[in-house]
């Protein structure tokens, strides 16, 4: 990458300025027999002023900083020594290494702050003591100063596009990396496919004695999943209320769901008592998402392979999660009710052909026919204790039960019939949702 034009411009000009001066190839000289030094007193003044660079555990920090200062000393020397500006080849290889390495951005600022008052004085005095003599000291000192402050400030405005760029180019990686990932333990692998298990192994999801667990979420209203920006905002909740968590989260946006696959560890080893469930782990944390979602939670999953599976259990709680109870996980789904949702789709054609009057003759009735097999059921029917929660006459119920027979055909007041007038209304129900 090349320095900007402008700031190439600009260093042009206050070199022109100093070689008017007599300043300019002959400093290069005093500078160059200086270098070191210089070198020394720049890395003493970022040490003490850029506590990032003494907090860094990371062993290449300082070296690379040291070699940083030679090479912009060096360049400085080049310039000044007639040379016009060119490429900043090292200053944009520095940029990219403190990117991959997550070295603060401000850390580099402030090195190239340090970089011009370090610079300064060394240029000033070397371009005094070369000058011609008939060169003015005040307007020698104004165009040493405009050169080293265009040259530290190309320096960084190339640091920070660079660092920018460059950190925007991992973020894609590692987000591409991420979804590919989430899309193959979703869509479940082959354990044949050698490449698929060494993609897995290297992000640690084929460790041993962890569990998984897969959640969805979408907006109360699901047409605002359809906004993405939207959709983003939910994820980004989700994934900040997983993240002081002791368990590892994989989230994206799949067909309007906000869809996250998390593992966490079963028990640290084979001589220790397994961990709570995962599932359970992350229930409370994620009813702080905010009331417009609602969310599915699967029941945990042993491998990796078991998390297609996962995902179609967090879906079917998903469509069980209401206002009222906005986290639903698969293990807390009444068993009946998981039973007309499974099978409501399935035998459409199979339900009694008395269904639809029944429902008819129910809407007529405002619904009183089905309430009463309900509250006759709730109350493991008793009739008595059916009229007390509807607040009618017992009389009034066996009106309604004779009623339900002579539109079925089905004596209510048997256990077995009844089953099938609940069943059979259920899932014609569910089916016309």
């Amino acid at each position: 990458m090349m320095a900007g034009s402008t700031e190439n411009t600009r260093i042009a000009a206050a070199l022109d300025t100093l070689k008017v001066y007599g300043v300019v190839p002959g400093v290069a000289k005093t500078l160059r027999s200086s270098a070191d030094a210089m070198v020394r007193e720049l890395r003493e003044t970022v040490m003490a002023e850029v506590n990032a660079y003494t907090q860094s555990g990371n062993p290449d920090v300082l070296p690379e900083m040291q070699q940083h200062l030679q090479q912009l000393v060096e360049e400085a020397c080049r310039l000044l020594g007639g040379k016009r500006p060119d490429e900043l080849g090292f200053v944009t290889a520095h940029a990219r290494r403190r990117a991959e390495q997550k070295f603060p951005l401000d850390a580099l600022l402030h090195m190239c702050r340090c970089a011009y008052l370090g610079l300064l004085p060394w240029i000033r005095d070397a371009a005094l003591a070369a000058a011609a003599d008939s060169a003015q000291m005040r307007r020698v000192v104004a165009a040493v100063t405009d050169f080293t402050f265009e040259y530290t400030s190309s320096i960084s405005t190339l640091t920070t596009s660079e660092y920018v760029d460059h950190t925007r180019l991992l973020a894609e990686a590692e987000g591409d990396r991420r979804s590919k990932l989430l899309d193959m333990l979703l869509g479940g692998y082959d354990e044949s496919d050698s490449r698929a298990a060494q993609l897995l192994r290297r992000a640690g999801y084929l460790e041993q004695r962890q569990s998984f667990c897969v959640a969805v979420a979408r907006s109360v209203d699901p047409r605002e999943m359809e906004n993405t920006a939207r959709a983003q905002r939910m994820a980004d909740s989700i994934g900040q209320v997983l993240h002081d968590l002791p368990i590892r989260s994989l989230l994206g946006v799949r067909d309007n769901l906000v869809t996250v696959v998390m593992s966490g560890t079963r028990r640290l080893s084979g001589w220790t008592r397994p961990q709570s469930l995962l599932a359970d782990r992350v229930y409370e944390p994620l009813r702080k998402v905010g009331p417009a979602a609602v969310i599915g939670i699967s029941a945990d999953a042993p491998s990796t392979s078991h998390i297609p599976r996962a995902l179609n259990e967090a879906k079917v709680a998903l469509d069980f999660a209401n206002v009222a109870d906005r986290v639903m996980p698969h293990t807390r789904i009444p068993f009946r009710h998981m039973l007309v949702r499974v099978a409501a789709d399935n035998i459409q054609s199979a339900l009694p052909i008395w269904v639809e009057s029944f429902l008819t003759a129910d809407e007529k009735a405002r619904g009183h026919l089905l309430e009463t097999l309900r509250a006759y059921a709730d109350a493991d029917m008793n009739v008595l204790k059916t009229a007390k929660t509807l607040s009618i006459h017992p009389n009034t119920i066996y009106a309604r039960m004779q009623r339900i027979q002579d539109i079925t055909g089905r004596n209510a007041l048997s256990y077995h019939e009844l089953s099938e007038l609940l069943l059979a209304s259920d899932c014609s129900a569910q089916s016309s949702r």
